[in-house]
């Protein structure tokens, strides 16, 4: 069993790999905008709204509403004080910070897991834009170690959980509405 302190290090590795092999002028300006682009989830509830409009998506949507409801009640609203894990950034402070600091804690990566919400929640009903959406998610993982505001560990609970989440959402969803005929 690994100790916390090896999980550490073996986070801090993988940071100061990302600073000391990919940083670039161009991740300097394409990150923080991809990362801006999960800030709130607002993108994902946007889309997850517009795809109610039609009945053809509505099955999609709902299940991307949900899965996201669930990433906010349990990933940032209980996890996320539960286990108040500090960023990195407060921690390794020698790294200058593209973006402002946050006021929340580091685990798990809230905008990892609203981003693997809305692109398991996808691929789940069309699996040519959840290709696209699951990539999209990936680039936003990145973002958030680039950036160096979440640990690894953060970014993949998100992952784990997100995609969790989603196909909870998708059995709920599907279930409530073939037994009532919904949609």
């Amino acid at each position: 069993m690994f100790k916390i302190e090896t999980i550490v290090k073996i986070d801090f590795f993988i940071l100061n790999f990302i600073q000391n092999n990919f940083k670039c002028e161009f991740l300097d300006i394409a990150m923080p905008f991809v990362s801006k682009l999960g800030n709130g989830g607002f993108i994902f509830i946007l889309i997850g709204i517009l795809l109610l409009i039609k009945k053809e998506t509505r099955k999609m949507a709902l299940t991307i509403l949900v899965a996201l409801l669930f990433g906010l009640l349990i990933g940032n609203l209980f996890m996320k004080p539960f286990f108040a894990r500090t960023r990195p950034y407060d921690i390794n402070t020698e790294i200058a910070l593209l973006i402002p600091k946050l006021n929340d804690f580091s685990f798990p990566s809230g905008h990892t897991l609203a981003a693997f919400e809305f692109a398991v929640s996808v691929f789940l009903y069309n699996k040519r834009f959840g290709i696209l959406a699951v990539v999209f998610a990936f680039i936003m993982a990145f973002s958030r170690l680039y950036l160096y505001v979440h640990f690894p560990t953060d970014v993949f609970a998100g992952m784990i959980l997100g995609s969790l989440f989603a196909y909870f959402s998708y059995k709920i969803i599907n279930n409530v509405i073939n037994k009532n005929r919904l949609c």
